[in-house]
């Protein structure tokens, strides 16, 4: 029998100052049906900065 697909999803976090995809991580989708904004660190920049949901991975 198949396996039934699971309710977590891989996305992307694109930084919203330089563009970089630096993060990858997981969502409910059930949970969490919006995207996701999360401040995270950036090393390029060395601060904190706003990361929002860009794409989901496989």
């Amino acid at each position: 029998m198949a396996k039934k697909k699971g309710n977590r999803v891989l996305i992307g976090l694109e930084c919203t100052e330089t563009g970089r995809r630096t993060y990858v991580t997981q969502k409910n989708r059930i949970n969490d049906a919006e995207k996701l904004q999360i401040m995270k660190y950036n090393p390029v920049l060395k601060k904190h900065t706003l990361h929002k949901e860009v794409q989901r991975l496989k």
